[in-house]
């Protein structure tokens, strides 16, 4: 799933609804391709088993031919109008242009489900969004867990089966009560898929870069969902890496001789030598010259806005 909480999690957006169908569909064609990339290098790596053990090379021939199935999340405001064909429109830019297999949009109600059933009769597979739906964070006061109590729970029956109906082939199910999941997985015959939602659900799915800490530092940790488990804090060691970067370089440590592995001949050298020495007075001069122009043209510095001393 290519999902719109790139907005949160890549783009910098406290919410997922600012982010475009072109942001969607730059992120999408970037998936489709890593896939691609992916498919090509396990093929030549099950090539290269063949050469060495034919039997291998048999039971590895399904996994040799799989290839996962990419969804796309339709952002906020690309499919919510009454002109059903917006939607349509949008859709197939996904699969079109993005790469896609199918699509995601949120909500229940009937008109998305009018929407899912003409986007699946214009050939593209949709799949569903039930519970916490946070392109709509707007109106239901932010991201609050949904189903809570019976009367409501009762509702998200209705709008899974309302979309299974429509054509919906899968349902996500957001930040819902695991037995009311349960319940709404059990009254299907398509999958859901559970974020938030317990593990009565066919299938689970996170954001990965909660699930890995890519985020995780001191400010990030304070919003991190409380459904999410985190399995690494890549977060820590890419801040870890990137601190000591900064002191190598500061230092002069980075970069050392193993590290410049570029070298001239020691003849080309001399010869580079003997080029520098025949202009370095013109060079000097021009140096000297671009400096006092410069420095002329700087108003900041000459007026010490900035604190100069000179």
């Amino acid at each position: 799933l290519v999902g719109d909480s790139a907005a949160m999690v890549e783009l910098g957006y406290d919410t997922t609804q600012p982010i475009t169908l072109d942001q969607m569909l730059h992120h999408c064609q970037a998936v489709n391709r890593g896939v691609v990339a992916s498919m090509n290098a396990t093929k030549k790596a099950a090539e290269r088993e063949e050469e060495q053990d034919l039997s291998l090379a048999k039971k590895k021939k399904k996994k040799k031919d799989e290839k996962p199935l990419l969804v796309g999340d339709l952002p906020f405001g690309t499919y919510e109008y009454k002109d059903l064909d917006v939607a349509l429109r949008n859709s197939y830019r996904m699969i079109k242009e993005g790469g896609m297999d199918a699509v995601k949009l949120e909500g229940g109600n009937e008109h998305r489900a009018k929407t899912i059933r003409h986007i699946v009769d214009g050939g593209v597979a949709v799949m569903g969004h039930i519970g916490l739906t946070p392109q709509a964070v707007s109106v239901i006061g932010g991201f609050r867990a949904q189903g809570r109590t019976a009367s409501r729970a009762r509702e998200l029956i209705d709008e899974a089966l309302r979309l299974q109906d429509a054509g919906a082939f899968a349902l996500v199910l957001e930040c819902v009560p695991s037995n009311v999941a349960k319940a709404v997985t059990d009254a299907l015959e398509i999958p859901t898929i559970g974020i938030g939602a317990g593990g009565g659900t066919s299938g689970q799915v996170l954001v990965y870069h909660d699930m890995l800490g890519m985020m995780s530092h001191p400010h990030h940790d304070e919003f991190m969902p409380k459904f999410c488990k985190s399995y690494a804090q890549v977060g820590y060691d890419i801040k870890k890496g990137l601190d000591a970067y900064k002191k190598e370089v500061e230092d002069g440590t980075f970069p050392s001789e193993q590290y410049s592995p570029y070298v001239m001949s020691n003849e080309e050298k001399l010869l580079f030598e003997k080029l520098l020495e025949k202009d370095s007075t013109e060079r000097r001069r021009k140096h000297e010259a671009a400096s006092k122009k410069l420095k002329q043209a700087d108003e900041y510095e000459q007026l010490s806005l900035y604190g100069s001393k000179d």
